[in-house]
């Protein structure tokens, strides 16, 4: 049998996480019982939950699983909590880089309001990274289900704690509601502000989603983009502007997007020279986290540790990680690439 490298000791950075969606389902469980919070089954089973969210009732029950989740998160000790474990659980797989997504307006109305919550969670992040030695950022994602105006005063506040480890600006929820010019205005208060924009596009919709994110939003990365891969023009369009899709294949079966691991087109994106940044998006509802998502590019694509160490690469370079980070995590790229395959 061919012995490979440990994929969970390959450096990386790690794009595409949400807040509440890092959880761990025993700290979910813990925080349940703590405020009382009846879980549905889907959430206590020890299974990630049969989700389908093609289709408007499949996406409403995944928001409800993930609402019921976050209502779990009420005090700042619950916060720094499930920073400190997503944190650890990057560290674990191999992350020396980890931008987390949250939308602080979903904490606000438990912790204060708006400024006091992400306040606290910027707090959380920073006292994470100290203790793990995680390079940890923020990106502040808008509600594409929200009006517009909110989606200013996010990207306003964004920008106003940009030195307190906020990195970039996001657009997230079912990219089937809300138009992205709709939010242009915001991700301009965002990249004035010198913050990246990473919107969601390309996922639950084809490829136009993604074409709308870069012509409308300007984005430099794109949440998912997998969907490109219909379209060779936009292919190379991504290719050539070094756009990074945050490709997430576990949450592209699970939510339906594709029926199995060989169908998420991961080899189309790469050949096409598209940077991609692996993501685990929610491992508390998809079952798995970073390191994993590197195995089923293996398993299910035959990419080799040379290819997976490049889509390590691409994440390092397509991250807002300082540039002294970023060499150090390459030079272990290359020190990984160069050690002898430990086992089968």
């Amino acid at each position: 049998m061919e012995r490979v490298r440990d994929v969970s000791r390959l450096p990386k950075a790690h794009l595409h996480l949400h807040f509440t969606g890092s959880m761990r389902p025993g700290t979910l469980l813990e925080l349940a019982d703590k405020y009382g919070v009846h879980l549905p089954d889907a959430l206590t089973s020890g299974e990630p939950p049969k989700l389908r969210a093609t289709d408007e009732r499949g996406w409403f029950r995944f928001q409800r699983l993930y609402d019921i989740a976050r209502s779990c998160l009420r005090a700042p000790e619950d916060i720094q909590r499930l920073v400190r474990e997503a944190a650890e659980e990057d560290v674990r797989d191999g992350s020396g880089w980890l931008e987390i997504q949250v939308d602080p307006t979903s904490y606000a109305p438990m912790l204060g309001g708006l400024i006091p919550a992400l306040e606290i969670i910027l707090d959380s992040v920073e006292r994470a990274s100290r203790d793990t030695g995680l390079g940890m950022r923020v990106l502040v994602a808008a509600n594409r289900m929200k009006h517009p105006l909110e989606a200013r005063t996010l990207a306003r506040l964004a920008v106003r704690y940009r030195d307190r480890g906020i990195v970039g600006f996001g657009l997230s929820n079912d990219e089937r509601r809300g138009m992205a010019r709709d939010f242009d205005r915001a991700f301009a208060i965002a990249r004035d502000g010198g913050l990246l924009a990473a919107p969601h596009g390309g996922e639950l919709t084809g490829p136009s989603s993604v074409r709308d994110c870069l012509d409308d939003l300007h984005a430099s990365r794109v949440g998912h983009g997998v969907r490109a891969a219909e379209d060779p023009r936009l292919l190379r369009r991504l290719a050539e502007r070094g756009v990074t899709c945050e490709v997430c294949p576990s949450s592209n079966v699970a939510l339906g997007v594709y029926e199995t691991p060989g169908d998420v087109p991961l080899r189309t994106l790469y050949e096409a020279g598209v940077p991609m940044a692996l993501g685990a998006d929610d491992p508390l509802l998809f079952g798995s986290r970073l390191a994993a998502q590197y195995t089923l590019a293996r398993r299910y694509h035959g990419f080799t540790d040379g290819e997976l160490a490049e889509l390590a690469r691409q994440s390092i370079r397509g991250s807002a990680a300082p540039e002294d980070v970023r060499k150090k995590l390459l030079a272990g790229v290359d020190e990984w690439l160069a050690a002898e395959p430990a086992g089968a």
